[in-house]
């Protein structure tokens, strides 16, 4: 039997249920679920895993709850600087972009990359040059101005302190990055993940979710990926390839894997958040090891689960 799937993610960190607003709560569950079953839609009518996880990800950079597209947090100068992935797992074909500005969704941008040139990474100014040539839509800073990720800067801003999107100040806390993985009914695998970064960075910061086999990964022989947490230590333990690795290499299960990256390897070197992934059979796997990760999945028959605790 064909077995699609898709799950998707809004970040993960300190998110209790006690200090969150009911209303606030309900728009974040009615923001996963749109962008759930966007993808979805294109999985039930014999689309293709990598539309899937595009689309997905268009709908959460285009609400301004989640740290990326439109939500994006400031950077030190006021600015910002966006960072997207994704990844094909039937030809391991790649896009990525880093630090971009004014790009309305940076993963349209990120499949440009990957389908219309011959790179895989692409960076500021000369990404957004290559986003002129290919047709991206590029919106002006207004655009991107949202009053509490402006207030979450104001804080910190005369400071060297910088935020993944979180504050003490202003529950609840996450690590901002938003992501898709899917299975299409073909067998094929893909992976899209897009973030804001951190409020306050300096110096054209860049954190995992851009790099391929750290942030982001598909192949169709193991699994799908897209993490959210301290990018610092996923870049360290390139989390991303090193649970596919287990698979391909070390002979575990997705669930294995992904608890072992997660739950142990990651926490050992002091970094938290989480994942998302999908194997070759359409098992989906929801990892983190933080109080929480915006997260929702819906497998082949349409059983769908959206979860923030």
């Amino acid at each position: 039997m064909k077995k699609t799937g898709i799950a998707i993610h809004g970040g993960a960190g300190t998110i209790l249920k006690s200090q969150m607003n009911p209303e606030l709560e309900k728009n974040y569950l009615n923001g996963l679920k749109q962008a759930l079953e966007s993808g979805y839609e294109i999985l039930k009518k014999d689309g293709n895993a990598i539309d899937a996880v595009e689309k997905a990800v268009i709908e959460l950079e285009n609400n301004p709850l989640f740290n990326a597209g439109k939500g994006s947090v400031f950077t030190n100068t006021g600015k910002h600087e966006m960072d997207a992935s994704i990844m094909n797992g039937e030809n391991l074909e790649a896009g990525s972009v880093c630090c971009v500005k004014q790009i309305k969704n940076p993963i349209e941008l990120a499949r440009k990359v990957m389908e219309k040139s011959d790179h895989v990474m692409l960076t500021g100014e000369g990404a957004l040059d290559f986003a002129k040539l290919v047709n991206c839509k590029i919106e002006n800073d207004n655009y991107f101005f949202d009053e509490f990720r402006h207030k979450q800067w104001l804080e910190i801003k005369d400071t060297d302190k910088f935020q993944l999107d979180h504050s003490k100040k202003t529950p609840p806390e996450k690590f901002g990055t938003v992501g898709a993985v899917a299975r299409d009914n073909n067998g094929n695998l893909a992976a899209a993940t897009s973030t804001g970064g951190m409020t306050n960075k300096k110096f054209g910061r860049i954190g995992d979710s851009p790099v391929i086999g750290v942030g982001n990964y598909a192949n169709n022989s193991t699994c799908a990926i897209s993490c959210t947490g301290s990018g610092e230590y996923f870049l360290r333990a390139v989390v991303a390839y090193d649970v596919s690795s287990m698979m391909e290499f070390g002979g575990m299960n997705l669930e294995d894997a992904c608890n072992k990256v997660i739950h142990e390897r990651l926490l050992k070197i002091g970094g938290d958040g989480g994942l998302i992934a999908i194997d070759h059979s359409g098992n989906i796997q929801l990892p983190f090891n933080t109080e929480g990760m915006y997260r929702a999945a819906m497998d082949n028959n349409g059983l769908y689960k959206i979860e923030i605790y």
